[in-house]
């Protein structure tokens, strides 16, 4: 598909979605009186029982640590690319391969870091990546007296 047609058509299909939208938002009341009667008694039901059990009971399983610990470090890997994406153009690549590595790395040794970790605690390694420095937070301008 040629660019012109396909923005044509992602901007139809975006009016479409927002007209939609709106058709479904107007003239209906924000509450359970479109919910059909039998699913209204079943939500009363479930919400008298109270939360499942299990959402209340941490998980300690080695799988589940484990998959924790991939989450993070997939995070850290996302932060680092984030951060390559800003830096300068000319080392760039460079700092994407890094990180690409020790997103490798730390999932490879992620079963023997868990292992070698207390229960419940994952030592945890932080990798600086160059990047520009953060721009400085702007001071707000000072209130006026209202006296």
């Amino acid at each position: 598909m040629r660019q012109p047609q396909a923005f044509a058509l992602a901007a139809a299909l975006a009016a479409l979605c927002a007209g939609g939208a709106q058709a479904q938002t107007q003239g209906q009341p924000f509450n359970d009186s479109t919910v059909d009667k039998s699913v209204a008694v079943k939500q009363a039901s479930e919400i008298r029982k109270g939360d499942p059990a299990r959402w209340h009971s941490e998980d300690t399983s080695r799988q589940a640590r484990l998959r924790i610990l991939q989450k993070e470090i997939g995070a850290a890997y996302e932060e680092a690319k984030n951060a390559c994406r800003e830096s300068a153009a000319s080392g760039r690549s460079a700092c994407l391969k890094e990180a690409r590595a020790g997103y490798e790395r730390d999932m490879k040794n992620a079963p023997a870091q868990l292992d070698n970790a207390p229960k419940g605690s994952v030592e945890t390694t932080v990798q600086t990546v160059q990047g520009p420095a953060p721009a400085p937070a702007p001071t707000p301008a000072p209130m006026p007296n209202s006296h």
